[in-house]
Formats: structure tokens, C-alpha cells, sequence
């Protein structure tokens, strides 16, 4: 279920201010609790309601003095390194709503101007009833898609050569492979050839073969 959003103003009925405080501060208190046992981390919290005089702190006194302490003890420039009141918090939330605005507008502008390029495509003219502006824009999306398609086919052609290149290198070594096979075939068919054993090999029991290679 999509919760709805609340609208940040202050609450003008007394009832229901008192009972959205204490809902909201049980809910900061449990987060505190939370955050500081699965992190491991020193917290406190110094709560202050308009009908107690005095505040409510968490987890206790003495543990808010000794954060506090702690605190104290860093140098200014730490002590505000992350610190934002709620005019800085504001401004904060402000200008990063505006870059992501911006960014938006960035980013609908380029799909406008996408479109309109491929209706240009498509009707194989110039669309004049936009102004000057979208017309700027329509030539730099244009110019932009261009020097990309022409990287592509660069990167394309330069992975085709280094390809051809490697199997030129793999055909020339397999080529030099046949060639050393082919000389060590014929170097093996002359020495065979000339051999001491004389013209005609002996087959058979060896019992005509007049020499001492075979028994007699």
C-alpha cells in the first residue's frame, strides 16, 4: 500500500499535533536504538515536547553526557563537518532537487530531439515549424549520432585488422610447421636411402643374409 505523502506544516489542532508527536518520537527513538545496536555506534537524543518542562533524552542521562563529552572533544571544524541546521538542510535539499530537474530536462530534451530526428528521417525533409532553438539542438543531436556511428565503424574496421592480422600469423606458423615437417621427412628419407645396409633390405629368417647384422 503506497503511503501518502505527508504535507510538512505545522499541525494547528492540539489533539492531533500531541498524538503525531508521541508517534513520531517513539519512531525516532526505535531508529535511534536501532542505528546504534546494529552499527555499533554512540548515539543520544535530547528530545524537548512543549507540554514537559523538562526533556527526554535517550538512552539516559548519563549516556547523553557521555556523547556529549565525546562531542566536545572533537575539534570545531569536525564538529561541523556534517552539521546542518534547518536553513542548510533546506538549501541542501533544494539544490539537489534542481540538478535532478535539470538533469531531466537534459535528458526529455534529448529524446524531443531524437524524435524529431527520425521524423525528419522518415519524411526525408526538414521539419521548419519548429524554432530556432530545437532547430540548434536538432543539428547537435545530429552532429552527436555521427561522430558516434563513425567511432563504431573505426572500432569495427580496427577489430577486423588486428582479427586478419592474427590469423595471417596463425597461417604463416602453420605454414612453417609443414615446411619443418616436410624437411624432416626428407632429411629422415636420405639417410635411410644411405644407408650402409646396402641396396636390398633382407626380409625373411636372415639365415641367407651374409653379414654380421643377422643371425646366421
Amino acid at each position: 500500500m503506497i503511503r501518502k505523502k505527508v504535507n510538512l506544516a505545522y499541525i494547528t489542532n492540539d489533539s492531533k499535533r500531541r498524538g503525531t508527536f508521541n508517534r513520531r518520537k517513539n519512531g525516532l527513538i526505535k531508529k535511534f536504538d536501532e542505528i546504534s545496536t546494529l552499527c555499533g555506534i554512540e548515539a543520544c537524543a535530547i528530545i524537548f515536547s512543549q507540554n514537559d518542562p523538562l526533556p527526554e533524552v535517550w538512552p539516559s542521562p548519563l549516556g547523553v553526557q557521555e556523547v556529549l563529552s565525546r562531542f566536545r572533544s572533537l575539534s570545531k571544524m569536525e564538529q561541523s563537518k556534517k552539521m546542518l541546521n534547518q536553513e542548510s538542510f533546506l538549501k541542501q535539499k533544494i539544490q539537489k532537487g534542481q540538478e535532478q530537474l535539470k538533469k531531466q530536462r537534459n535528458e526529455n530534451k534529448r529524446n524531443e530531439m531524437t524524435y524529431l530526428m527520425f521524423q525528419c528521417l522518415d519524411s526525408a525533409q526538414i521539419i521548419y515549424t519548429v524554432g530556432v532553438n530545437d532547430l540548434i539542438a536538432l543539428s547537435w543531436m545530429i552532429d552527436h549520432n555521427l561522430k558516434q556511428t563513425e567511432r563504431c565503424i573505426n572500432e569495427t574496421q580496427a577489430n577486423e585488422v588486428v582479427e586478419n592480422h592474427a590469423e595471417n600469423v596463425i597461417g604463416r606458423e602453420s605454414g612453417m610447421e609443414n615446411n619443418v615437417d616436410a624437411m624432416q621427412s626428407e632429411h629422415w628419407s636420405l639417410d635411410f636411402t644411405n644407408n650402409n645396409f646396402g641396396d636390398v633390405l633382407p626380409f625373411g629368417n636372415g639365415d641367407n643374409v651374409p653379414n654380421g647384422l643377422w643371425p646366421y
